[in-house]
């Protein structure tokens, strides 16, 4: 998270997502850590603090993504890129089942395979939230 943030641009990008996880649309109100102000294109490649490359991300997501863009196709010859908040859907790229996010396109079987959304952990964890009906 980028302390060069200004508070008002945070409080926007958190407004914008309704205060949950962007990727794996986690609620921050049901995590026990501050969710993060996310570049979506790192400033590493040449990405910047403004709205449209922002989004908001909880901790796991944020650090899974790393300051990555994308990924290699599972047979190695394509780069794919993750998946974007601002210019996808998230219907479009993921559906999911019993807490179990998959994905339906290529954008979103290497963000799910990048950013461990199915870790065991995670699943639990979203499973849980579903029985309580916290999620999504």
């Amino acid at each position: 998270m980028s302390r060069s943030i200004p508070l008002a641009v945070r409080r926007k990008v958190s407004l914008r997502a309704n205060a949950q996880c962007e990727y794996c649309l986690v609620a921050e109100r049901v995590s026990l850590y501050k969710f993060h102000i996310e570049h979506i294109k790192s400033l590493k490649h040449e990405g910047t603090n403004d709205l449209i490359n922002l989004a908001y991300c909880c901790p796991d997501c944020n650090y899974y993504k790393g300051s990555d863009i994308g990924t290699f196709s599972d047979d190695g010859e394509s780069l794919i890129r993750f998946y974007n908040p601002r210019k996808d859907r998230w219907d479009d790229h993921f559906e999911l089942d019993n807490g179990t996010i998959h994905g339906k396109t290529d954008i979103g079987r290497a963000t799910v395979k990048l950013f461990k959304f199915n870790d065991i952990d995670r699943l639990i964890f979203r499973q849980q939230l579903i029985d309580l009906g916290l999620y999504p």
